[in-house]
């Protein structure tokens, strides 16, 4: 989901190690990253980190939604503009498939972890069923939870926790597992248009958001193969 950064951070990314002066969070070298963490892109956009882990070949690698920016566009971390560039996107379907891209980063300036405040992430958990309590996390709206309310079809499972917008690529957990990915709010359904703006995390009455089942996504990685293959989170 798309915003208008200002010119100064997209001045950051374009060129690696630029310093801007108050954006400080963190030192180079020592960039903290994990899932919700907000990512700023080279091409205008904010987006949040699904998971930060390992592939099958050791390198540091991450997920977010594809819509976020194409496969090339280089990303920094939103509270550690100072790094500078921290990362590529490796992979990206542009929101035109399952709506993902893999990402991967630098090891010697980004530290991964599990835990970004309410969320830990500590291994993949199976799809959730209809009723089941999930709960997101994202660099605009926060953490937040809600029901699961169905499937539409594999790909993609309704639920009433909030969704605005570089919330996209935010990880759906259940406990300490991440089941999901969140990509955005359903706006219409069968040729009906309805869209009812989340307000906060904590008011249920919004139009329902929309997430990928995580081993969905990991089968799609693994099919592709190269960066990314075989993720496993930290």
């Amino acid at each position: 989901m798309r915003f208008r950064w200002m010119a100064a951070a997209t001045a950051v990314i374009a060129g690696v190690g630029a310093a801007v002066a108050g954006a400080a969070q963190a030192a180079p070298g020592n960039v903290v990253l994990g899932g919700s963490s907000g990512l700023v892109f080279e091409t205008n956009s904010a987006c949040s980190l699904t998971a930060i882990g390992y592939d099958n070949a050791n390198r540091l690698v991450g997920l977010t939604a594809g819509h976020c920016a194409p496969a090339g566009a280089r990303l920094a971390s939103e509270t550690a503009l100072d790094a500078g560039a921290v990362g590529v996107v490796a992979y990206s379907d542009n929101g035109e498939g399952l709506d993902f891209a893999v990402l991967q980063f630098d090891p010697a300036k980004v530290t991964p972890v599990r835990t970004v405040g309410a969320t830990t992430i500590n291994g993949i958990g199976p799809t959730p069923g209809p009723g089941t309590t999930v709960c997101s996390n994202g660099r605009t709206s926060g953490p937040g939870c809600g029901v699961v309310w169905g499937n539409l079809d594999e790909t993609i499972t309704l639920n009433q926790a909030c969704s605005k917008p570089g919330d996209s690529g935010g990880p759906v957990t259940v406990g300490d597992r991440l089941v999901g990915m969140n990509q955005g709010r359903l706006t219409g359904l069968a040729g009906i248009g309805f869209d009812v703006p989340c307000t906060t995390a904590a008011n249920p009455i919004h139009s329902p958001a929309f997430f990928a089942p995580i081993d969905v996504i990991l089968g799609a990685v693994n099919a592709i193969g190269g960066v990314g293959a075989g993720f496993r989170p930290v």
